[in-house]
């Protein structure tokens, strides 16, 4: 039940050791014991010991860059607690070499009725940073929070964005050897984001060893050099950030549907048992015959959309919107296809403010006879956020029937922060397949100097006091 600072002088490129830890806590049932009851036959509070971490073991080199990924309660934010000595593991050890930075929870470590200036000194003195040291990289802190006009504040006046901007830079200025982070990324714009991220990869070159707790597989990839998948308190697997990720989205999808079709079977059972034995008979024959015919159909919608992809290749999202934004893509199988995409009458670049009415015109064409198509669009914030989304298939209650080609208007009024977002559009037929689809087809930024909140949607509020 130890950690400590004493790996091995002959492992000098190792900074973290987790050797066989395990963690317990103590989980008491809810309260229903009356006052006599206690008086009378003295209970004991009974509680169950749930183990969270069984036996993990993992070593970390200096300079690397690992992610730490799972579901929630799996174990990953108890691990870092224990790296940072917040917890101490029932059993096994956790040994670490050198001065260790932590960024673990939002405004740990800061005083609100102090100012930034001086939580700076108390922040940088919970890792052993002296005041003359802390005087000699003051100037570095601030420059890099970009809180200049705000430092001499008390904090508590701070936003959640200007907390993670002053924990940030004063965790990166203290020359760790190791830095711990917990989802704090997670806050801030998209440019102090960026920033973020540059200076970390800029550490790590430097030698410093980071650990990152996150759910967004993004910026997991974009600055791990090794994945740690943890589920249900044991490692699953761990190696390169894109592969772990995309094997740990594939589990999640799979118990997902496992769950939706447990559910299913458990109901169709209920109606089973309903009946006589042969309709239940003819029920299963249907099934039988319906997922055949399901599964010819999607063979043909897998071969047409392999075709169209081939077809596309040479393709650009330029030839339907002059808007296109760097990173567009299309996909599809190519029957219906929109051919022309204007977003505000083709301004660029696109900038919105709080309450603009955005106006979005489509144009589509049918390369071949089909039923009627349901038309979808979607907002994507930079981070790849998922914002909004609608579709006439869900709100009309309808399909779009037209003969070669149709146009069609759609608007609506801003309410998103400030930020950079991006926009899709989709066209299916009634069971969902896809014609055409054009992916982070337009780029916008809300700019607007009136909007003091943080998140995706404005909300209509109002402050009353007495």
């Amino acid at each position: 039940m130890d950690v400590s600072n004493n790996i091995e002088k002959n492992d000098d490129n190792i900074v973290i050791r987790v050797n066989n830890v395990k963690k317990f806590f103590k989980v008491y049932p809810d309260k229903g014991k009356t006052l006599k009851d206690k008086i009378l036959f003295h209970k004991r509070n009974r509680y169950e010991l749930r183990e969270v971490l069984k036996g993990i073991s993992f070593d970390v080199k200096r300079g690397e860059a690992i992610g730490l990924i799972g579901k929630n309660g799996c174990g990953k934010s108890t691990t870092l607690k224990m790296l940072t000595k917040i917890l101490r593991p029932n059993e096994g050890t956790i040994e670490m070499k050198g001065r260790v930075s932590s960024l673990i929870e939002l405004g740990a470590g800061f005083h609100p009725d102090l100012t930034g200036r001086e939580n700076i000194y108390i922040n940088a003195s919970i890792f052993g940073i002296k005041a003359k040291e802390v005087d000699e990289r003051l100037d570095d802190i601030i420059r890099f929070s970009e809180l200049e006009e705000y430092i001499d504040n008390p904090v508590r006046t701070y936003s959640s964005g200007m907390y993670m901007r002053l924990a940030f830079a004063v965790a990166i200025n203290v020359d760790a050897d190791i830095l711990l982070i917990d989802e704090i990324l997670a806050v801030g714009d998209i440019n102090f984001q960026e920033k973020c991220f540059a200076k970390l990869k800029e550490i790590k070159r430097n030698g410093t060893t980071i650990v990152i707790v996150s759910h967004a597989q993004g910026q997991i990839e974009k600055i791990c050099d090794r994945v740690i998948w943890i589920d249900e308190g044991k490692i699953k697997d761990q190696g390169a950030p894109k592969l772990i990720c995309k094997e740990y989205n594939l589990v999640m999808e799979g118990k997902r549907v496992e769950r939706a079709r447990i559910e299913a079977a458990e109901e169709l059972e209920k109606l089973r048992k309903q009946v006589e034995l042969q309709i239940a008979t003819e029920i299963e024959e249907k099934k039988r015959i319906k997922k055949e015919e399901e599964e010819r159909l999607q063979k043909e919608k897998e071969e047409k959309r392999l075709a169209r992809e081939r077809k596309m290749r040479d393709l650009t999202c330029r030839e339907v919107c002059s808007q296109c934004a760097t990173n567009a893509h299309r996909d599809g199988s190519g029957e219906v296809e929109f051919s022309k995409v204007v977003v505000n009458d083709g301004i660029t670049p696109l900038i919105i403010k709080k309450g603009d009415k955005v106006n979005i015109k489509l144009e589509l064409k049918k390369n071949k006879p089909v039923d009627g198509v349901s038309i979808s669009i979607g907002i994507t914030r930079s981070d790849f956020t998922y914002c909004f989304g609608v579709s006439s298939k869900v709100t009309l209650g309808t399909y779009f029937d037209f003969d070669d080609k149709m146009e069609l208007e759609f608007s609506f009024i801003n309410k998103l922060l400030n930020g950079d977002y991006f926009l899709d559009f989709l066209v299916e037929d009634e069971k969902g397949g896809r014609y055409d689809g054009l992916y982070e087809l337009i780029g916008f930024k809300v700019d607007d100097p009136s909007i003091k909140e943080v998140g995706i949607f404005g909300m209509d509020y109002e402050w009353v006091t007495d």
